[in-house]
């Protein structure tokens, strides 16, 4: 990234300081690679198998983030503070989280201060779910 200055930076069209976490609520599956389970294991001074037992569960072959309830969306990240709806292990975040959004746009961003204009409520929360088509593509 160039010297490391500020105008290196790419432009980010978003604030996730406005946002309610959508990206920490929505997804059931967070991957987290054995790296990131090294990371886990170092923010909170245990061994990797210890972060990956209480952090992270086996969903098929994929290993995930744990989940916990949500006052907003009913499932979120074990790490959001459902208070400032801020991830409580930003500096040990996963891969996946570190690299979302890949754009300088954030959909959900973009959702939230649309509606929240749209109905000229600046605390408006449209809520999102996420569903996948089963195997057979329906």
């Amino acid at each position: 990234m160039g010297s490391g200055t500020v105008t290196d930076l790419k432009t980010l069209l978003y604030d996730c300081d406005k946002c309610v976490a959508y990206c920490c609520s929505i997804y059931d599956r967070v991957q987290v690679t054995p790296r990131d389970i090294r990371r886990l294991a170092a923010h909170f001074r245990v061994l990797p198998e210890v972060a990956a037992k209480r952090f992270t569960k086996l969903f098929g072959k994929e290993r995930i983030l744990r989940r916990k309830h949500d006052r907003l969306f009913g499932q979120a990240c074990m790490f959001l503070d459902q208070g400032t709806r801020k991830c409580t292990i930003y500096h040990a975040r996963p891969a996946v989280c570190r690299e979302f959004p890949i754009t300088e746009r954030c959909a959900y961003y973009d959702l939230i201060e649309f509606e929240r204009e749209q109905q000229n409520d600046p605390d408006v929360i449209p809520l999102v779910k996420i569903t996948f088509k089963d195997g057979n593509g329906q």
